[in-house]
């Protein structure tokens, strides 16, 4: 005999999946489902099954009409929200095929059946773009622990020869790093912290690393007062170089492209009627002037001096 506790758990279950906005259900509809797993009960009882788990907080909606109709309303997570997370796995370079897979599995259990069809409709994801192996994943596992417990870890890093092999950097050589936290930019995984090496903030990629050990040395903190969100700026959008207040104009229709870089709050001014002026600071490297270059010409540097002049040496190189 199935106790009170055990009906109302089936008949969340029963309105979770099988009940949205666009599919109620009625009292009839769920006591003929209780009926098919061995379960007893009348309308009164499954009327009061359901006031107690709205009293506990689920969202049941009740369409009041002859015969109420019952549906579960958002949910944990809303449509969109939810179209956006397994848009989010689907795009991940970091996570392997059938992990991805299991994920959405997961994400896809948060809805009724119906808006999980929906959402599998359109949903397709590249092998080919994913990962091969869990090693990145199991690597990322074990900095969440170092990172969570306050302590080192130790690696060697890989990059890829001609032949499409792993080059372990300087021989092998094995890499003492505190994690702090992770970062993630152009859907890559990245773990800034200090490193015993450097002797610095430095930053790693994920899925690059390779024979993570946990240590049990205690992580050298991060100096009080550190700015992550200026850090992960320098590194991921102009990369490490030396600082200047850098002069840009730019055609009108590159206002986007410099808020989508410098932020909404970009020191701009009119230059004349085709053109603006945006003030920026910004690490001066290879990577910035390349992004100018990018531009083709409708974002040039104006000022100071150092930074044209280290502009024209880089295309000179080039030529």
């Amino acid at each position: 005999m199935t106790d009170k506790k055990s009906r109302i758990l089936y008949i969340k279950r029963y309105l979770e999946d099988q009940t949205d906005e666009e599919h109620p259900t009625t009292v009839a509809d769920i006591i003929a489902y209780l009926s098919s797993e061995g379960i007893t009960a009348h309308n009164r009882t499954v009327m009061l099954d359901i006031e107690q788990l709205i009293e506990a907080g689920i969202d049941v909606v009740c369409n009041k009409s002859r015969q109420n109709q019952y549906f579960i309303g958002n949910g944990l997570l809303e449509m969109p929200e939810l179209k956006m997370l397994i848009d989010a796995v689907q795009a991940s370079k970091f996570l392997t095929y059938k992990r991805s897979c299991n994920l959405i599995d997961k994400l896809l259990s948060l809805t009724s059946r119906y808006q999980a069809d929906s959402l599998k409709s359109g949903l397709y994801l590249n092998n080919n773009a994913k990962p091969k192996n869990e090693a990145a994943y199991i690597a990322a596992d074990l900095l969440h622990t170092a990172i969570k417990t306050k302590r080192r870890i130790r690696f060697m890093y890989f990059e890829y020869g001609p032949n499409k092999k792993k080059l372990y950097k300087h021989g092998r050589r094995v890499y003492e790093l505190s994690p702090w936290q992770f970062i993630l930019d152009s859907e890559r995984y990245y773990v800034l912290g200090y490193s015993k090496h450097h002797d610095r903030a430095i930053t790693f990629r994920v899925d690059r690393i390779a024979a993570p050990k946990l240590t049990e040395l205690e992580a050298v903190p991060a100096p009080e007062g550190f700015d992550f969100a200026a850090y992960a700026q320098s590194v991921f959008q102009m990369y490490d170089g030396p600082w200047l207040d850098v002069t840009l104009k730019c055609e009108n229709t590159m206002m986007k492209t410099i808020i989508d870089r410098f932020g909404e709050d970009v020191d701009t001014y009119i230059a004349d009627p085709g053109h603006f002026y945006a003030n920026v600071r910004v690490s001066t490297s290879r990577t910035f002037y390349s992004w100018v270059f990018g531009m083709d010409g409708t974002i040039r540097i104006i000022a100071p001096d150092e930074a044209l002049n280290d502009y024209q040496a880089m295309l000179d190189r080039a030529k």
